[in-house]
């Protein structure tokens, strides 16, 4: 089968990329979210990350233009009807997840691949709602999608092995490097890097190290890119707790407890850059400084 059409749902920092990624590899996409003003601000962000790419020479004009013209803006999901392909960006929510692909599993013809981009929930349990389990998996990609090289694909116990092929043959096409992962929570990347990152707050809570000793420790000892605590803030603090949940509840261990420092910054709605507020204070003119209130 191959996939030409590509509905995406949710048109925030996730569902953005994907549909920027998407459209540039030469997919027809429709973005979905819950009103046509988040949809084009969605759009307008995407066309701006474009023409970004067409001032540093990654692109000619001509492939910019031809990339937005791909894209198509819904907010109903009555628009996967002729979709090939569905993937699901929205919050870290199992039971929306579900009310989501139950509807689209009426909607979506029989022959339609559906994906989630959860990075941790159970890919059976969201599965269990929809018609053809067959056709269902995990399509986890990485944040920020467009300069992100992994596909991390998630084989759930009844997603077929066609399925995973083809998931496989859109995440080469979108110039990803695929991995797979049998659906245990977090799967592989989020398994290892989510409870260092939960070890890295624990550190700060406890006052063994300071923000900016914890991030450069791992920069600079480790060669990691991005320090932990840095890492979070742009990924979003409270997918940090919603993937520290998931496998604190699916495994019972211990070792996998969220720190209270991390539950405390999501109830006061630190969530990092998305809110200009995490680990660190978010400038309006783009500088940035370590978030006062944790360093008490």
């Amino acid at each position: 089968m191959e996939i030409k059409k590509i509905f995406v749902v949710g048109g925030g920092f996730m569902g953005s990329g994907i549909a920027q990624t998407a459209v540039t590899a030469g997919f027809e996409v429709t973005l979905n979210d819950m009103s046509m003003e988040i949809l084009e601000k969605s759009k307008a962000g995407i066309d701006k990350m474009l023409t970004k790419n067409v001032e540093k020479g990654r692109m000619d004009q001509e492939a910019k233009d031809e990339a937005i013209s791909k894209l198509t803006l819904c907010a109903e999901l009555s628009g996967a009807a002729d979709a090939d392909l569905v993937i699901e960006a929205v919050v870290e929510n199992a039971e929306i997840k579900k009310n989501i692909f139950k509807a689209l599993s009426d909607i979506c013809h029989e022959d339609a691949i559906m994906a989630t981009n959860t990075s941790s929930i159970s890919i059976a349990e969201i599965a269990s709602v929809v018609k053809n389990p067959a056709r269902f998996l995990g399509m986890h990609f990485f944040s920020p999608v467009p300069l992100m090289k992994l596909l991390e694909i998630v084989k759930a116990l009844g997603t077929s092995a066609e399925t995973v092929e083809i998931a496989r043959s859109v995440g080469i096409k979108l110039g990803k490097t695929c991995i797979v992962s049998k659906d245990s929570p977090a799967f592989i990347v989020n398994r290892m890097l989510d409870p260092m990152i939960n070890e890295a707050i624990h550190l700060l809570e406890t006052g063994i190290g300071s923000i900016e000793d914890i991030d450069i420790g791992m920069k600079c000892g480790l060669n990691h890119p991005m320090g932990p605590l840095e890492l979070i803030d742009m990924a979003g603090i409270d997918i940090e707790l919603a993937v520290m949940e998931v496998l604190y509840r699916e495994t019972g261990d211990p070792k996998y407890r969220p720190a209270t420092l991390l539950k405390d910054m999501v109830r006061m709605g630190w969530l990092g850059r998305k809110t200009g507020k995490g680990f660190y204070i978010y400038n309006a003119d783009g500088t940035r400084e370590t978030n006062p209130d944790l360093c008490r």
